[in-house]
């Protein structure tokens, strides 16, 4: 007598799960350009309102607060109404309110649009890996999900080309209208993309799920009694607080402190790095530090890959602590450079190795939880990720105006390289385990 997940896990890698990798793909890589579109367009906006360093951190965090209760909330959305539904929703609500930042008119009109964006990013960023985790045989999970994370730099890069060619003809208001683009996937995700077996399986739906896997061809053969394996059923309050229950304590202390950590350092960076590279050339315009932020940020993409192809090899928890470890060395180094030079060797080091550690995170956060509470999980751990990006903004922006640049990057290289020691004292490795064993 087979199960639902037994199907699943010994199911041959097909044509379904390319679209589906495609497809998450690309909601991944959108969401990523409408995140990081706002650290491009600052600093003509800046110009344009003549903002101080301190008034640009708080704009750029107003999005980070959206992003905090979209995680949390869409989080608890999709363990109760299904993944499906969830990416529906929030695509829509990240490309309607981040295109419309196109109108904003000052600070507070454009902070406001920036939450409201912030909700749909936050709550989105999380289900791309949700969903494959839970289609894709625990032999190429690791990969697969590495390279949905992967695909965010492809969405970066898409933030600074468009700006760099957009802004010098049209200016930043039109620029933002790119940030539209991704509402086109909604067609695709409603006709592709089927509600995630694993989850049909949590609510006892056990006729659509069957239904489903025939359609996409899991089953082509008679395939006589399918059993449901026992699922447990958490209210929103019960799933919160079986995060720090006895079984699930240890997995979520770990996944709020990295979560907080890549989210703090990569935006309190990369967010700045327009700007940064701006005040170190003394540039007129933004033109030429954005060709330099688009030339580190070419870095990442050998970052994403070497550690995706290796959290099968190697590891989750050991691709994490040393990607960790060696972005707090570009930091600290980052933090002692002068010139041009010095600073761009530095900034490659972060960037190949930060983005490294993101790709062993984002495998390895939904594989901690199981099916019933994985959106609660991953989604509550991405909001504590949140949180750190309300602030990292901000705080890079007054510590650099207060105490200096090389100082904010001592900070960065302090709080990689303490969590990696975290990390390395962490001890489940989920390697070519199936979930259902993971959780067990």
């Amino acid at each position: 007598m087979k199960s639902l997940i037994d199907i699943l896990e010994r199911a041959q890698i097909s044509k379904f799960h390319y679209i589906l990798l495609i497809l998450c793909c690309l909601i991944y890589a959108l969401a990523a350009m409408n995140v990081m579109l706002i650290g491009t367009t600052l600093p003509s906006i800046s110009i344009d309102w003549e903002l101080d360093q301190i008034t640009k951190g708080l704009l750029l965090s107003s999005g980070y607060v959206g992003m905090f209760i979209g995680a949390l909330g869409f989080g608890a959305i999709a363990d109760a109404f299904g993944r499906k539904k969830t990416l529906i929703m929030t695509v829509s609500i990240l490309g309607i309110f981040t295109g419309l930042c196109s109108i904003a008119w000052d600070v507070p009109s454009m902070s406001l649009l920036r939450f409201l964006a912030g909700i749909g990013l936050g709550g989105v960023l999380p289900q791309p890996g949700v969903y494959i985790s839970e289609y894709i045989p625990a032999s190429k999970r690791g990969r697969f999900i590495g390279l949905v994370e992967t695909s965010w730099v492809y969405g970066v890069l898409l933030s600074i080309t468009f700006p760099f060619v957009l802004i010098p003809i049209f200016g930043w208001r039109l620029t933002f209208l790119v940030a539209f683009i991704p509402l086109i996937l909604i067609p695709f995700i409603i006709v592709f993309m089927p509600e995630s077996i694993r989850y049909l399986q949590s609510k006892g739906l056990k006729e659509q799920a069957i239904k489903s896997l025939k359609k996409y061809g899991f089953l082509i053969e008679p395939i006589g009694d399918i059993t449901l394996r026992e699922n447990k059923k958490y209210s929103f309050v019960e799933s919160f607080t079986k995060l720090w229950s006895k079984e699930f304590r240890a997995r979520t202390i770990m996944l709020w402190a990295t979560w907080a950590v890549l989210v703090y350092t990569y935006h309190g960076i990369f967010i700045w790095l327009p700007s940064i590279y701006v005040e170190i050339t003394q540039a007129k315009e933004i033109i030429g530090p954005l060709y330099w932020v688009l030339i580190i940020t070419l870095f990442q993409i050998p970052g994403y890959y070497s550690a995706t192809f290796l959290l099968d090899n190697l590891g989750r928890r050991t691709v994490l602590a040393i990607y960790l470890t060696i972005a707090g060395l570009g930091a600290l180094l980052f933090s002692i450079s002068y010139g041009l030079q010095a600073i761009l060797i530095s900034s490659a080091i972060v960037s190949f190795f930060n983005l490294g550690a993101w790709a062993a995170l984002y495998t390895y956060t939904p594989e901690l939880y199981p099916t019933s509470m994985r959106g609660t999980g991953a989604g509550s751990a991405a909001s504590i990720g949140r949180l750190a990006g309300i602030a990292a903004p901000a705080l890079t922006g007054y510590i650099w105006s207060v105490w200096g640049l090389s100082i904010a990057f001592v900070v960065f290289a302090a709080v990689h390289i303490i969590n990696a020691i975290v990390v390395g004292a962490f001890k489940i490795e989920t390697k070519g385990r199936i979930l259902e064993e993971i959780s067990s």
